[in-house]
Formats: C-alpha cells, structure tokens, sequence
C-alpha cells in the first residue's frame, strides 16, 4: 500500500497506535461500591477466575498481534476502555503474549457506576510517559440528578521522543436509543474540545491523538460536527464509507472505534512522525464461525449466555512513520 512497507514487508520505522475495547474486563470479585455483580460467580453470568484468565490470555494475544504485519514492533501505544481497575490490566500486561513487550498503563478510577474504566497502555522502550489527569464529563438524568459516565483521560509523553497528547474516551452508549442519547455524546465532544484548546494554548502545534470508543460513527453530529474540526483528520470515515465496520447491531455495521489525529502529522518535513494509514483488524479467528451471528465479532457473552470469546468489538489501529 505504501513504498516504505514494500521491500521487507515490516518496517523498523513503522509504528502503531491502537484502541480496543475490551467488553466487561471484569475481575470476578465483587466491588461494593459499583454494580458489578453480574461479573461474580454467583451473579447472572456466573463469571469466575478460569473464565477472567482465559479472557486475560485471548486478549493479550490480540493486542500483541496490532500492526505485526506492518511493524516489527508490538503496538506503542493501545487505548482501552471497559476495564474494572487496576488489577485487570496488572494482569493484562503480565499475561503470555505481552509480559514481554514492558507495557506501562495509565489508569484511574471514574465515577461509572458499573466501575467501567479508560486506560492507556504504552510500551516503555517507545514511549516516555510526562504527565496524566483525567476530565469529568458532567450529565444530568430526566430528574436531574447527576448521571455518572465514564472520565476523559488525557496523556502526555514523547513517543520516540517526540512529543505528542493522546486523549481516551469511551461516549455514553446508546443504550437509550440514539436519540435519547445524542446529546450527551454531543456534551462529551464539547468536552475534548475544550480540553484540545487548553492543549493548544500551552503548545499551538501540539500534536494530538483522540481515540476511543464514541457510541456514534464517524458521520454522526458528535464526530463530525463537534469534533473533527479544520485542525483534525479521521482516517476511520474512510474505512466504514468501504464497508468497514467494528461492532454489529441488529445486522447494521458500525464504527464506533476511532482513531483522529490532528493534521499535523501529515508534515513529514518538520515532525517525528507522519500518519500513513489505519485498519480494522478483524481476522478471521475474531469473528464467529457459524450461526446467526456468523461474521459477527467473537464476544464473551451475548445476554447471560457464555460464549468463550474476546470482545464485542473489534480493535483499529493506525501506523505512523518514523520521518
């Protein structure tokens, strides 16, 4: 697809950024202070510690495989949402297929009252972690009380020592309808918004990553209206104006999962590195084989029924060059 990829098939100066969510990473304890008690062995799923460790493995094969076709390097940096704590990515990083890649993460608790969390994993030889501080995102319910969501988690650091801000954000879903809950997404694009411009009054050509999971595809008001503006590109309304999609709902295809980048790593003159493309990684073994599902991704649960698999999305992912 691009010359630099050609002669070898992976490229030392190719390197990606990811984001995945992981669906109820649960530990199978039960936390009192949030409404996790599905994830318990005595709750609807019966969740328990050999299906938490089998989830634990099936993910870190997924992300260690991010970009490999392209890169000789496992992903630098993976944006996550769905995760209960701390505990869940210690065990994350640790698991078989990335105790060896030294991954870091970036996590704190949010007021979510499942306990659902974002979280910045990023590999420590790439990666040089400055600073991190979340945004609470403030909404009201029909009675006004407050509607607890999940934060804005904001990082900084050098990859490669260059110098970048990466925003993870996971949208209230869509549980309502889509309607019902478009302006709440539209307050959290509001929110990132504001925190872009604290970024840009600090550093005018910061460069900038906004990824996660936004409840609405790349044409939905909240996306396009509200936050990629004349300073962002979104390579992920290309992929789903093809075809590409990362969740399934009702038999409609959508790309909640996205990756925007701020235009400037397109100047491959005066930066680090420059932006080349992004991917839906949905291989074949992340997808059910067979059934009224088939094709679908291959989820943990649907309902309280085990399934045994990863996620109910799919990971993207973006390679960047190394100028």
């Amino acid at each position: 697809m691009f010359s630099f990829f050609k002669s070898t098939g992976k490229n030392v100066s190719a390197f990606t950024i990811a984001f995945y969510n992981l669906e109820n990473l649960f530990d199978s304890k039960d936390d009192p202070n949030t409404l996790d008690d599905d994830f318990t062995p005595k709750g609807i799923k019966h969740w328990n510690d050999k299906r938490y460790k089998q989830k634990i493995k099936k993910l870190g094969n997924v992300i260690s495989q991010l970009g490999t076709e392209k890169s000789y390097f496992s992903p630098a940096l993976i944006g996550v949402v769905e995760v209960e704590n701390d505990s869940v990515l210690t065990d994350l990083v640790n698991s078989k297929d990335l105790k060896n890649e030294h991954y870091g993460f970036v996590h704190y608790d949010s007021p979510d009252e499942r306990g659902i969390d974002v979280a910045l994993l990023y590999k420590k030889e790439l990666f040089e972690l400055i600073n991190s501080e979340t945004f609470p995102l403030y909404l009201q319910d029909e009675e006004g009380n407050r509607d607890y969501t999940r934060d804005i988690l904001l990082v900084t650091g050098k990859l490669n020592g260059e110098l970048i801000y990466v925003l993870i954000n996971h949208w209230p879903s869509r549980r309502s309808g889509e309607d019902k809950g478009e302006g709440k997404r539209i307050k959290a694009a509001v929110l990132v918004g504001n925190i872009v411009d604290e970024i840009h009054l600090k550093n005018e050509d910061a460069k900038i990553i906004i990824m996660g999971d936004f409840n609405d595809n790349p044409s939905n008001k909240s996306v396009k209206k509200h936050l990629v503006n004349n300073t962002f590109y979104n390579p992920m309304e290309r992929l789903i104006n093809i075809g590409n999609g990362t969740l399934n709902h009702k038999k409609t295809w959508h790309l909640f999962d996205q990756i925007i980048f701020s235009k400037n790593f397109f100047n491959i003159e005066t930066k680090k590195h420059s932006f080349k493309y992004a991917e839906v990684f949905d291989n074949y073994f992340l997808k059910k084989w067979s059934g009224k599902y088939k094709g679908n991704p291959f989820r943990t649960y649907i309902g309280k029924w085990y399934q045994g698999g990863f996620s109910d999305h799919f990971p993207v992912y973006v390679y960047l060059k190394k100028n």
